[in-house]
């Protein structure tokens, strides 16, 4: 039985063994180095390398910095088209390197639409710069399609994808540039950080600038060759990260167990619609989002209050777009968003991580299941 008093959170982050991390930073003390790519940050690099199956990657403070960076260093100008139905990281990504973002709609992935993208491209757009949403990847064939038709750059936001793969290829594979966030509550973290995967080898140099203030290093001293910034993973980061690493696989197998019982515990409850896993790829499971129609009984806010209450924690995950906060008003935007419109209402991520227990996941999906009735 479970403890029927204990609150379950939304989300919780992936802690290692705490004697191992403190053995891992040992080691900072004895080399006096902490930042300005020590031996961590170099043996995390080579470690994801590995894990990932993609050679050219290079790691930042954070997954933020990192967009901001992929988007700077391909000198990206007049519009990217971008999915509203996100964390508003990639929109402000978008704004702050000067382009115009245009909002197309969603598909049933929770993903930007190739439709979408084909009606907004205009001969301003310059990329494609959109999320593989809840760790489920875009129709990453579909948009390589358009991309190479109307000579556009393509960017993914992987901050919540890391680990995925399609037919066994890591997602981080596919696009010009890819960006990982290994921020506290990701299913793999170094604490904060981030990553970025890309194709052409020849943006290493560009993305080491960018990331240590423009600064280049030669014989006759240093000079500043772009206007950079300080993103530099530092070596407490990476020790958190080589820790974590060994145990991801672990991570994702238990909630891929967790998924499998939410989705046949809620598979018959009227109004819930889980999401349809393809066989084809190899999710992270780092989200387990729901929809909650009409046909439920009560609204997903009010199924989220009534959670809340009895002490099980859900994300109303995105209960707007980006498109509609505050700080972009003012100014127009094209958008088609008429999907994301509709499924903004209707999205509640359960909890979903490895420390919870399939006796959890029956308690929530029995909640649920006397709410709705």
């Amino acid at each position: 039985m479970r403890e029927m008093d204990r609150v379950i959170k939304p989300t919780q982050p992936v802690m290692p063994d705490m004697d191992k991390y403190i053995k891992e930073i040992g080691a900072i003390w004895d080399t006096g180095i902490m930042t300005n790519n020590g031996d961590k940050v170099n043996r995390l690099r080579e470690m994801l390398a590995d894990y990932m199956g993609c050679r050219n990657i290079d790691l930042f403070v954070n997954g933020h910095s990192a967009l901001q960076i992929a988007i700077q260093a391909l000198q990206l100008e007049g519009e990217a088209i971008t999915s509203p139905f996100t964390f508003v990281s990639t929109t402000n990504a978008i704004i702050q390197n000067g382009l115009t973002p245009v909002f197309g709609d969603i598909d049933d992935t929770y993903n930007l639409s190739v439709e979408s993208i084909e009606e907004l491209v205009t001969d301003r757009t310059s990329a494609i710069i959109t999320p593989h949403i809840f760790g489920i990847p875009c129709n990453v064939e579909g948009i390589e399609e358009v991309a190479v038709k109307h000579n556009l750059k393509v960017i993914y936001d992987g901050a919540q994808a890391f680990g995925t793969k399609i037919r066994g290829k890591s997602i981080g594979c596919f696009g010009d540039v890819t960006m990982f966030s290994f921020h506290a509550i990701k299913i793999f973290n170094s604490i904060e950080g981030g990553m970025l995967s890309y194709k052409n080898m020849k943006l290493q140099r560009t993305f080491e600038l960018y990331r240590n203030f423009g600064i280049s290093y030669g014989e006759m001293g240093t000079d500043v060759e772009v206007v950079g910034m300080n993103a530099k993973m530092n070596e407490f980061q990476a020790a958190m990260g080589i820790v974590n690493l060994p145990g991801l696989d672990d991570e994702i197998k238990k909630r891929k167990g967790l998924a499998e019982a939410y989705c046949e515990c809620l598979k018959d409850v009227t109004g819930v619609q889980t999401y349809p896993y393809d066989a084809d790829i190899d999710y992270n499971y780092a989200y387990f989002p729901v929809r909650i129609t009409k046909d439920y009984g009560i609204s997903r806010d009010e199924l989220w209050l009534r959670l809340k209450e009895k002490g099980i924690g859900t994300r109303k995950l995105y209960d707007k777009l980006t498109c509609d906060y505050s700080c972009y008003q003012g100014t127009e935007y094209r958008r088609n968003s008429q999907y994301a419109d509709k499924i903004k209402g209707m999205a509640l991520d359960l909890p979903i991580y490895g420390t919870l227990s399939e006796t959890d996941v029956a308690y929530i999906c029995n909640e649920m299941k006397t709410l709705g009735a």
